[in-house]
């Protein structure tokens, strides 16, 4: 979540195929789609069916329901509920609703990812030039308690950063008004993150593509979505720059408190919950190129880590992944 003026997300670097992104645009041209779309979070949410679904209603449904989640999760705005308890002092606080909610699977995400994972350096991310949150003192996850309605800190200055996962749960909230509404098949994407319903008009899976982790290179992989799935993307792509020979980015290594070094561009995960995929896609990235498709395999993650300097990167895919690369 991040302020105006719209630009590229901070992690998700998928493109979905509505408009025939992939090769074979013979079969994207097949049967017509529509899409509906706006801007939120800093970066733009699209909603694509067929050509004749009735799509003008819901997505004013889905703008709302992101304005909302917006005033309560987004660390730009310091009239927000989690802007509010990040300047609070130690102790515990009310907390409802979602903020609640995404905080508490931040922090099992957190100990299931064995602190690769962790929403409270918010202010390390900061440090390095990506994020708004003010904090002092280390990243403490364990500091962190959700429960009794509300959230707890052990110390003055502990904050909570949930971009890494709040815009999924976001994007799981979408998809659920979408099924409310009864349209079966189609294809949401919220900065890039992307949540398949069904299949495309043609009758085939949901086909996407992976953007290429720099600029002018080819995509490295494209996958087919099975319905209801889920896929998120962490890479380099549009945060970092480059100093000293190598590249900086904004995915903060907890271990080193530094931005994550090594080969990786970008990790993709596909599972049934888009706020899972975007908070694992962060945990894989940050845990490096050897213990990420390690930590992933352990876990029976569906991932796709694709590292090296130029085209033809190498590709790692772990899980099911494999399974889904077209």
């Amino acid at each position: 979540m991040s302020p105006v003026p719209v630009r590229p997300t901070r992690r998700t670097v998928l493109l979905g195929l509505a408009g025939g992104i992939l090769s074979a645009p013979a079969i994207a041209r097949a049967a017509a789609v529509r899409a509906v779309g706006g801007q939120t979070f800093g970066t733009t949410w699209s909603l694509t069916a067929a050509e004749g679904a009735a799509l003008d209603d819901l997505g004013a449904g889905i703008e709302a329901l992101f304005r909302r989640f917006d005033r309560a999760l987004s660390p730009w705005r310091p009239d927000s509920e989690i802007s509010r308890w990040n300047a609070a002092p130690a102790g515990w606080r009310a907390a409802d609703g979602e903020f609640a909610r995404v905080a508490r699977a931040a922090l099992d995400l957190a100990r299931d990812s064995a602190g690769c994972f962790d929403p409270t350096v918010g202010p390390l991310v900061a440090r390095w030039g990506w994020g708004p949150i003010e904090g002092s003192g280390e990243p403490n996850w364990r500091g962190v308690i959700v429960g009794g309605g509300g959230i707890g800190k052990a110390r003055d200055g502990l904050t909570l950063d949930l971009c890494g996962i709040a815009k999924g749960r976001a994007l799981d909230l979408a998809a659920g008004l979408v099924r409310e509404a009864g349209l079966r098949d189609a294809l949401l994407d919220l900065g890039g993150e992307l949540v398949a319903l069904g299949r495309h008009p043609s009758g085939r899976e949901w086909r996407v593509a992976v953007e290429a982790p720099a600029p002018g290179a080819p995509a490295p992989a494209a996958l087919r979505l099975p319905p209801g799935a889920a896929v998120a993307t962490s890479g380099l792509r549009h945060q970092s720059y480059a100093l000293g020979g190598r590249t900086w980015g904004h995915i903060i290594d907890p271990a080193s408190a530094a931005p994550a070094s090594g080969a990786l561009r970008s990790v993709t995960v596909l599972g049934e919950s888009a706020m899972l995929a975007d908070g694992w896609a962060t945990a894989l990235f940050a845990a490096g190129d050897s213990a990420g498709p390690a930590l992933a395999r352990e876990r029976g993650l569906s991932a796709l880590f694709v590292s090296g300097p130029a085209a033809p990167f190498r590709l790692d895919a772990t899980g099911g992944m494999e399974d889904h690369l077209l």
